[in-house]
Parts: structure tokens; C-alpha cells; sequence
């Protein structure tokens, strides 16, 4: 029986994870959500890798409030940098690989190609600092890790861009989306199936992979295709990013090469419209 640690377990990723291992047989995966096990305090960390023989940690915990990030500093790079230091250790110490979901906010966006997991990071605000200094933690603490940055990531679960597009149309006739902000969705059952089979390869190919789905789309690109696959009449007003001022500053463009994972892990990526479709289905 091959054993797996989950934190974050009431968040999207976690819940798309529980969804997909219900009846995977030869694993066992023990979901923590943070009030079971507060991944920042270090004596807690230590004890739950002492309680039963891991062999993976997925660390699904996160701060992803990138607006709130700016205003609080201190819970961002508690939680995306010191908690995933504790992790590192203790996966480190008791030879459990680590599996760490980082984010395409490690970028600043001013790159006009697909970006490859050896490209310059430049975090634009606290959010992106707090996830690359969680990276760095990985990197210089624990060999055997898999980093994983996603980007725009929705589901039929938690809180997400999809579920605010199809809450705002119940009472909104129109809806203004940013249409300068480039990158690709992804469906958190498409990451969480690509976790798994990380987890039944165990080929050790450690390092950093970039996952999204497949294409390429804006903000206003994915609201249009919510509605019309929803057969939604709301009115989708395309914004420029000017327009709509938040705390914090997002890539402008968060493109990924995803070469490196499809070839190491020999897996086909979906298009986004194609999964979001199948998600529209469970929402």
C-alpha cells in the first residue's frame, strides 16, 4: 500500500483528488484540511510524517487571494513560503517526495512565447514572491521534489473565476471581463489526474514542470465560452486592465510550454474549451 499525504483538503485541487482516487486501488490518500494539520506550525508537521510511512506529500495548502496578498504579507509568505519550508523538511527527512502546486504569478508577463520552466521568474506583487520563495525552499531543501506550476485553475469545486462568472450572471445583465490578460485555464481534474499519474510512474523525474490545458485564451476569451456553453444570455463587456484597477498586478501573459511534462510523463493535454465542457457538465 503506497500512503499519501494531502493538505489543503477543502480546497479545489484537493477535492478534484478525492473525486478521481475513490476507487484507486494500492494507495491510500489521507486528506488534511488546515484544521486538522496547520501546515506553518513545524512540531505538527513533524508529527503527522511520524504517525504513518509516506511515500508522497501533495501540498495542495495555499494562499492563492492574490489581491489580499498585497495587505497581508505575512499570511501569504507564512503559508506559500515558511509552511512549505516545513514540508520540505519533513518530506526531506523521512524520504517522502514532495509534490508542490506553484504558479504562473512567478512570472512577470512581459514574455511574448510560451514560457519554459527555465525561464527568468519576476514576480510582479507579494503573491508571486510568496510562491517563488515557496519554490526556493523546495529546492534547497528537499532533492526529491515535483514542482508544479498551473495557472488559472477552475472547477466544479472552492472558489473560481468560473464559479464568480456564473454567480454574477444570476442577477447581472452585463459583465465587464479584462481582455489583456493572456494565458490558459485549466480544469483542476486535468492537474489532479496528472498528480496521479506522477504518483504511479514514480519515475523520479524530479524538477520544475509547467501544466496547463491546452490553447490559449484571455479572461474575456473564458467568460464568453462559460456563457455560451451555459446558453447564458448575460453580455460579456470587454475591459482593459486599466479599466479595472485591483491591488495587485497580474502577468499580462501566462503561456506555458508544456513539452517537458508531456514528454517525461507521456500524457496528452486537453484543450481548455474540452474541459470545460466536461466541467460545465458537474456545475
Amino acid at each position: 500500500m503506497i500512503r499519501i499525504l494531502v493538505t489543503g483538503a477543502n480546497g479545489q485541487l484537493a477535492q478534484c483528488l478525492k473525486t478521481l482516487t475513490k476507487n484507486l486501488e494500492g494507495y491510500q490518500f489521507s486528506f488534511y484540511s488546515r484544521n486538522d494539520f496547520d501546515v506553518s506550525d513545524k512540531a505538527k508537521v513533524e508529527a503527522i510524517f511520524k504517525t504513518k510511512n509516506f511515500s508522497f506529500c501533495i501540498n495542495c495548502a495555499a494562499f492563492t487571494n492574490v489581491d489580499t496578498s498585497e495587505s497581508n504579507k505575512e499570511t501569504s509568505d507564512l503559508v506559500n513560503h515558511k509552511a512549505v519550508y516545513n514540508l520540505a523538511v519533513a518530506c526531506n527527512q523521512n524520504n517522502v517526495k514532495l509534490i508542490h502546486v506553484s504558479t504562473d504569478f512567478v512570472f512577470d508577463g512581459n514574455q511574448s512565447f510560451p514560457y519554459k520552466e527555465t525561464d527568468k521568474t519576476n514576480p510582479l506583487g507579494a503573491y508571486g514572491n510568496s510562491k517563488l520563495l515557496g519554490e526556493q525552499a523546495i529546492q534547497n531543501t528537499c532533492s526529491a521534489h515535483y514542482i508544479l506550476r498551473t495557472s488559472w485553475l477552475y472547477s466544479e469545486f472552492g472558489n473560481n473565476f468560473l464559479k464568480t462568472m456564473l454567480r454574477l450572471a444570476e442577477t447581472r445583465p452585463e459583465i465587464g471581463v479584462v481582455f489583456d490578460q493572456v494565458g490558459t485555464p485549466t480544469y483542476a481534474i486535468d492537474l489532479a489526474a496528472l498528480i496521479i499519474t506522477i504518483i504511479q510512474k514514480n519515475n523520479d523525474a524530479f524538477g520544475v514542470y509547467h501544466y496547463s490545458n491546452e490553447g490559449v485564451a484571455s479572461w474575456y476569451d473564458f467568460a464568453m465560452a462559460i456563457f455560451n456553453l451555459k446558453n447564458l444570455n448575460t453580455k460579456v463587456l470587454p475591459i482593459r486592465s486599466i479599466q479595472y484597477p485591483t491591488p495587485a498586478k497580474r502577468p499580462s501573459f501566462s503561456v506555458f510550454d508544456k513539452q517537458k511534462v508531456k514528454y517525461t510523463f507521456n500524457i496528452s493535454i486537453p484543450h481548455w474549451r474540452t474541459s470545460l465542457e466536461k466541467c460545465l457538465q458537474n456545475v
